[in-house]
């Protein structure tokens, strides 16, 4: 399976594919412990056309697409510099989101998409890499501490009129 995966870089005419996969991705991660109502709103605001335009067009975020026979099957988000949701350390990169569509789980589609992540850190000579994760995302906790990740600090994600906490990781790259 994963050696007929292809990781790309993703392009603005792309903008649909992304669109499908990033509300297909969010819904099947987070519908099950979201009201039905701020999910519905997160995901058209989220992932409208106007927003990702605004970030594919951005040149410190980069969006790579998994795909499996040319279907897309998971995507990858990293920023660096101004672009990150907090630090904005030009020492560091974001994940911002690693997405896998679910029938694809457990098939190391996640771990190729996060290697692209810390190859681009590396080329980049970012010190460290650091993302946000919802603190009832167990299997995603158990993926990031797997790969080295420690935390540092919390903060809060608003989805709708909810109040989630994420907690903050990071790994320093040895270069």
């Amino acid at each position: 399976m994963a050696e007929n995966i292809q990781i790309k870089k993703i392009s603005l005419n792309e903008i649909d594919q992304l669109q499908k996969i990033g509300r297909q991705t969010f819904q099947e991660t987070f519908s099950d412990s979201n009201s039905e109502e701020n999910m519905k709103n997160y995901l058209e605001e989220g992932f409208s056309s106007e927003k990702l335009t605004a970030e594919l067009n951005n040149k410190d975020s980069e969006f790579y697409f998994a795909t499996l026979e040319n279907n897309v099957i998971g995507y990858l988000k990293v920023n660096f510099g101004e672009s990150q949701t907090e630090l904005k350390d030009s020492k560091a990169l974001e994940i911002e989101r690693i997405y896998v569509s679910k029938e694809f789980h457990g098939k190391k589609i996640g771990q190729l998409l996060y290697d692209k992540a810390i190859e681009i850190a590396k080329q980049k000579n970012s010190e460290y890499v650091w993302l946000g994760v919802w603190e009832e995302n167990l299997r995603a906790l158990s993926f990031y501490r797997k790969n080295g990740f420690v935390e540092f600090d919390k903060h809060i994600f608003k989805l709708g009129d909810d109040e989630q906490t994420d907690l903050m990781m990071k790994l320093k790259l040895e270069n």
